[in-house]
């Protein structure tokens, strides 16, 4: 995480997300910052079914900026901590374990920033799919109201953070500092196996003002307000042109379905 990025490319990641340079990095600019990037890039998983690479270094930014596509907490959180380095801000990663159905995930199965600022520590968090829309404070243990839930870090005894949304836990924050490329072990085993989260269906989503758009294989899910609303899209057309326009992602074709061989091992072309 030691490159830096240049200011054009600065500028341009701005524009992606729709803000201004911040004047000095502080909680007012992080809040912003955090609140554009959570409302402009998506949550999707697509790049694992296309077979296309999942980066690991600062071309991830590429990917969001110029590509102007989504991803996985692997690539948007290291994506947005060297923007956040960039216009001065304090960025550590930090690894997290998932609550899955009440059973803990596997170490470094999620990554999240702490940042530091003059007004105190932050956790923050644009790719989890259920994340907050502003940063949590890792200094109090109240209640902190968010557009997307009631979120709470209760201290571990090691020095971690239990986050929970709306009292369900959510993941475990660990206190150590990791490298981008200690990620890439899980990240082998999330793009072979088939007990992959990321395997499971092709995925993209992305909150709004109001709600919340979704898209699961062909299943379209909205939520505006307190409806929600349920759309099956036949042709491949209509899947391809919603992807545009409530994602901003240009595809030519949807990526293919995946297949597991007598192995458990995921491979790509099924029909």
């Amino acid at each position: 995480m030691s490159e830096t990025l240049d200011p054009e490319l600065v500028d341009a990641y701005l524009a992606r997300i729709g803000a201004a340079h911040p004047v000095r990095p502080d909680a007012a600019a992080l809040r912003d910052l955090q609140e554009r990037h959570v409302l402009s890039v998506p949550f999707e998983n697509l790049h694992y079914y296309a077979g296309k690479p999942i980066r690991l270094d600062h071309t991830i930014v590429h990917k969001i900026v110029y590509e102007r596509r989504g991803g996985g907490c692997y690539e948007v959180n290291p994506s947005f901590a060297h923007l956040l380095r960039a216009l001065g801000f304090d960025v550590e990663l930090l690894p997290a374990r998932v609550w899955i159905d009440g059973v803990l995930g596997v170490p470094l199965g999620h990554v999240v920033l702490r940042v530091r600022t003059a007004e105190g520590d932050w956790l923050v968090d644009v790719g989890f799919g259920r994340n907050s829309r502003h940063p949590l404070s890792l200094d109090t243990r109240a209640d902190q109201r968010d557009p997307h839930g009631v979120y709470r870090l209760a201290p571990l005894p090691d020095g971690g953070h239990e986050l929970f949304m709306n009292t369900h836990a959510q993941y475990r924050v660990e206190p150590r500092p990791i490298a981008v490329e200690d990620l890439r072990a899980t990240l082998w085993w999330y793009r072979t196996s088939a007990e992959s989260p990321f395997l499971q269906s092709q995925l993209c989503s992305l909150p709004t003002e109001d709600g919340r758009v979704t898209l699961i294989g062909r299943t379209l899910l909205r939520q505006v307000g307190a409806d929600r609303f349920s759309e099956r899209l036949d042709d491949d057309s209509q899947v391809i042109e919603t992807y545009r326009e409530h994602f901003g992602i240009e595809l030519d074709e949807i990526p293919p379905d995946l297949d597991v061989d007598a192995a458990g091992a995921v491979r790509l072309g099924a029909s």
